[in-house]
C-alpha cells in the first residue's frame, strides 16, 4: 500500500504554516496519548497525517510511511473502518480510562467535562464502521492464530 492520497499542499504558504503547525499539535497530542488513556491516539495521528497532507508533502510522505503510524493512516484512507475485533477493545479501553479518571478527580465539574467526553469519544466510535475482512487477510488472521 504505498499509494498517496490525492491532497496537495495549500498554495498559500500562511495557511500551509497553519496546518503544518495544527499538525504538530495533532501529532503531539497522538504522542501523549500513547501515554495518557484519556487521549486517544489514532484519530490525532489520522488528523495530524490530514493536516500534513495540506501543509508539507514531505511531512505528510514521513507519517505515511512511519513504521508504527504509516499502517494506520493507510488503513484508514482506504477503508474509512476499523478492522474486525478493535471496536469492543477501544470500548473497553475507552471505558476503563474514563472511569479510572473520573473517579480520581474530585471536582464535580470535571468530572461531568470528562464524562461528557466519554460519551461523545464512544458515541464517534460507535458510528466507525467495522470492514469486512477480505479473503486474504481472513485467511492471514487464521494463521496467526
Amino acid at each position: 500500500m504505498s499509494h498517496r492520497p490525492p491532497l496537495s499542499p495549500h498554495d498559500s504558504p500562511w495557511m500551509r504554516g497553519l496546518y503544518m503547525a495544527l499538525g504538530f499539535v495533532a501529532l503531539g497530542l497522538a504522542l501523549l496519548g500513547v501515554f495518557l488513556p484519556i487521549l486517544p491516539t489514532t484519530p490525532f495521528v489520522l488528523l495530524a497525517a490530514a493536516l500534513f497532507a495540506r501543509g508539507s508533502e514531505s511531512l505528510h510522505r514521513y507519517l505515511w510511511h512511519h513504521r508504527i503510524f504509516g499502517p494506520i493512516i493507510q488503513d484508514w484512507h482506504e477503508h474509512r473502518s476499523m478492522p474486525p475485533g478493535i471496536k469492543p477493545w477501544a470500548f473497553g479501553l475507552l471505558a476503563l480510562s474514563f472511569i479510572v479518571s473520573i473517579s480520581i478527580i474530585a471536582m464535580l465539574w470535571l468530572k461531568l467535562v470528562l464524562l461528557a467526553l466519554g460519551v461523545t469519544l464512544a458515541l464517534f466510535l460507535w458510528r466507525v464502521p467495522v470492514r469486512s475482512l477480505t479473503a486474504e487477510e481472513d485467511r492471514r488472521r487464521n494463521t496467526e492464530s
